[in-house]
């Protein structure tokens, strides 16, 4: 309130000719405001374009057929990773230090130990393989998918699901809500299609440089085409959310339907003045009380926690090769390095824990399931490169940026994301919002934490676009 009256006392300070320039800007002002938002809400699409990121030259014509996958382990490649863990040379942790330096060393310990004599890799390979998957080249890549049909049970509505992880997750995060998306849900039923991003797990890493999320959008669009849907729904998170968000703006009469977890707006005067008015006047921004709790205050919540947070993405961004090297060579340097990000991100007061709070959301089994596909396939370091390609220029500068979303879409806040995005701002980018819901709990890996909460999310958002 004392910055309201402090404007209006500066106002009513000013002579004639003064007001009079102050508010013919401020007219000009909103009818440039109007004339951006007039020309955002013009349909644009991206154009789709072409790429090949296979090695050598591009050859005349690609083998288009999709093979069935298994994936396959061996004794030779246990023991290796056995030999490997028995040679670890870890540090001594501050005292009471818990998760605030990074991964608590003590109970890494406690993590490999199990990782070592208990866990039991060959039948989490045969977990893997309980789902039909598939590979098919693509641009040059050999594109790894899981494909799952819904059961048959009379006239039920078969839409099609493509589900997209990011980083530093994969597939393996969608096997506690696949099966809950392929049930029947009063008439219809998803049939599920989860790739693994190119670089990442079993999809083959682009050997060019350049392959970004416009880069995989593409590929993923042409992989729906393969398997014969001209339409289709899409959900993501993390890196999956711009990769299906970049999906819906190059063909949108393809998407019947975009799902998000995880949503970005752009930055303009919409955002800074609801900033600036939003922890008081909320209503006038847009804000709910919810969207001011996770908000406010902003530097605290937001850009302080963020800065702390986001020192990975600075090295992968700029030089992800040089990390690269050890958390490839090291196994039990990769557990720390991608498992710290499950503890924090999933809440980051998990820092103040011994423990980093791990097993409260998820089991040992799972979560070394997801290292081990990133160990076995030796590709962390070609999953850090797509921040590196991702951020080689201003974002904001990206025709992405630039362009619109207009699909009918869906936005699962959950409250322990990185950064609260609300409703209002993300109106700015996507402008075709069916559904917005507050999740009661939850964070950064909604389908590995929350299946059951983030299923139903997606159902009844398809559910107002169906019946509309």
């Amino acid at each position: 309130m004392q910055r309201l009256q402090l404007l209006k006392d500066t106002f009513f300070g000013l002579d004639v000719v003064q007001k009079q320039v102050l508010i013919g800007s401020a007219v000009a002002a909103g009818g440039i405001l109007a004339y951006v938002t007039l020309r955002r809400s013009k349909v644009k699409t991206i154009p789709l374009g072409d790429g090949w990121w296979g090695a050598g030259e591009k050859p005349q014509s690609e083998d288009d057929k999709i093979y069935p996958f298994t994936v396959q382990t061996s004794d030779k490649e246990i023991e290796d990773l056995y030999e490997r863990i028995d040679r670890t040379r870890y540090s001594e942790p501050l005292e009471d230090s818990n998760f605030q330096y990074g991964f608590n060393s003590t109970y890494l310990k406690k993590v490999v130990s199990y990782w070592r004599n208990e866990f039991d890799w060959k039948k989490q390979v045969a977990e893997i393989n309980k789902f039909p998957h598939f590979k098919t080249k693509i641009e040059g890549l050999d594109v790894h998918f899981i494909h799952v049909r819904p059961p048959q049970s009379g006239r039920q509505k078969v839409l099609p699901l493509m589900l997209v992880h990011g980083w530093p997750g994969s597939f393996y995060e969608f096997y506690r809500i696949l099966p809950l998306l392929t049930q029947n849900h009063d008439g219809f039923a998803f049939e599920v299609i989860i790739p693994s991003i190119p670089g990442y797990g079993f999809s083959e890493a682009p050997h060019k440089k350049g392959f970004d999320s416009l880069a995989a959008a593409r590929v993923f669009l042409k992989l729906m085409e393969r398997l014969g849907f001209s339409q289709f729904y899409l959900q993501g998170g993390d890196w999956g959310s711009l990769i299906t968000t970049n999906m819906a703006q190059m063909k949108p009469d393809c998407v019947r339907g975009l799902h998000l977890n995880m949503c970005m707006s752009t930055r303009g005067f919409k955002v800074l003045l609801s900033l600036i008015i939003g922890p008081y006047l909320p209503f006038l921004v847009g804000f709910s009380r919810e969207d001011v709790r996770r908000l406010f205050p902003f530097f605290e919540k937001n850009v302080y926690e963020i800065l702390r947070e986001s020192g990975y993405m600075h090295i992968q961004a700029t030089k992800p090769d040089t990390a690269g090297c050890g958390v490839n060579d090291s196994p039990v340097g990769l557990a720390a390095y991608i498992l710290e990000k499950f503890s924090t991100w999933t809440d980051m007061n998990n820092r103040d824990l011994a423990d980093g709070g791990l097993e409260r959301k998820y089991n040992l089994d799972d979560l070394l399931t997801n290292i081990m596909i990133y160990w076995t396939t030796g590709s962390i370091t070609s999953s850090m490169r797509f921040y590196k390609e991702n951020f080689k220029t201003n974002p904001d500068n990206r025709i992405d940026a630039k362009t619109g979303i207009f699909v009918p879409t869906g936005v699962a806040a959950f409250p322990n994301e990185l950064m609260h995005c609300p409703k209002s701002w993300a109106k700015i980018r996507y402008q075709n919002i069916y559904s917005y819901t507050f999740m009661p709990r939850g964070g950064h890996f909604a389908a590995f934490e929350e299946p059951q909460l983030l299923a139903s999310d997606v159902i009844q958002f398809v559910k107002k676009v169906e019946k509309l």
